[in-house]
């Protein structure tokens, strides 16, 4: 079986406890997590065979989060050990009815916004493997860190994988002098397929639409539009999924996408997601869920599969996605009643 290569930066992530404010208990709860880490387990935990590459110092914070991940399966080889730096860490506050949630991020002078395209020996990360997935994260941390995954990008279309991205626009990171469409725009000229909802098209690549989500229900030709334009900006693009977010209350959000494929537009259904657990990773779970759909799947079955996986995450604490397809191909038949298996 190919491998799957995903590229960024894992985290501490420490949490408040259930809904409280931070630091309402003199206590965090430590997890580990970050987009494309997040993507790398959710994919092996369906089957796939995945490598999550970045950079860590030598430290037994770091070593606990290679642990986390080689317990899910994912190959860890290729992450870069380095005398500088320090393991990334964001603070999340999980919200509640009309209060939001919050996430503070402590990344700077991470191993991972230091590293140099020279750490990465790409051809030897990328031997076995047919896909490779990175987000707008980890170019928003650093220069060093934008020409690490521009190398990366590179040499994966070099060698033939299929380079996805999930756009992702994270307004806190981008600090480092460059705006998020300088850097985006170059690096989604290797990409083949494109994940992201509808700010992170317009802040990423500059692509405006007419979209305000505020009103409750939300236009498909608006974003079969959107995702028009992405395809003619980029011809390269041959898939533009886009998440669509209604944003009820922290705990009540409703949840769907649409595809715009090589052989048609697509919808998937609409999931009520009247009790949010941890909506942190669901995008994750969206990519992680749509790669393993164009892989295996045709394109409607691709999108469907991928909105019904990160529906599940929401209901699963923490960043990674602990869901299996089988539960997965249950909500696709129907069953949402949440009934205990016995």
């Amino acid at each position: 079986m190919d491998k799957i290569v995903t590229f960024g930066e894992i985290m501490l992530r420490l949490k408040s406890f259930e809904h409280e404010r931070f630091f309402q208990r003199p206590a965090l709860e430590a997890t580990f997590g970050g987009g494309e880490a997040n993507v790398a387990v959710s994919l092996s935990i369906l089957g796939e065979q995945t490598r999550f590459v970045t950079a860590l110092p030598d430290n037994a914070i770091a070593d606990g989060a290679i642990s986390e991940l080689r317990k899910h399966g994912v190959d860890t080889s290729a992450i870069v050990k380095t005398k500088d730096g320090r393991v990334g860490i964001y603070f999340l506050e999980t919200g509640a009815n009309q209060r939001a949630s919050k996430v503070v991020y402590d990344r700077n002078m991470s191993s991972i916004s230091l590293a140099k395209p020279s750490d990465f020996d790409w051809a030897q990360v990328f031997e076995g493997a047919k896909w490779f997935h990175v987000t707008g994260i980890t170019p928003a941390l650093s220069q060093t860190a934008a020409d690490c995954a521009i190398a990366a990008v590179k040499k994966a279309k070099e060698m033939s994988l299929t380079v996805s991205m999930d756009l992702n626009y994270r307004k806190k990171l981008w600090n480092y002098g460059k705006k998020a469409p300088e850097v985006m725009r170059a690096l989604v000229q290797y990409a083949d397929v494109i994940v992201a909802n509808e700010e992170d098209i317009q802040k990423c690549l500059g692509i405006e639409a007419d979209v305000d989500v505020t009103k409750g229900e939300l236009s498909d030709v608006v974003y079969r539009q959107l995702a028009e334009k992405v395809k003619s900006m980029f011809p390269n693009i041959q898939h533009v999924a886009i998440t669509l977010r209604e944003s009820i209350s922290a705990d009540r959000n409703g949840w769907r996408a649409v595809l715009h494929g090589v052989n048609g537009f697509y919808e998937s259904q609409r999931y009520a997601i009247d009790d949010i657990i941890d909506r942190v990773g669901g995008g994750d779970s969206f990519s992680a869920g749509l790669i393993y759909g164009l892989r295996h799947l045709n394109e409607k079955q691709a999108l469907d599969f991928a909105v019904a996986a990160s529906c599940l995450k929401h209901s699963v604490p923490g960043d990674f996605n602990l869901t299996t397809k089988a539960e997965i191909e249950t909500l696709l038949k129907g069953d949402a009643s949440g009934r205990v298996q016995r």
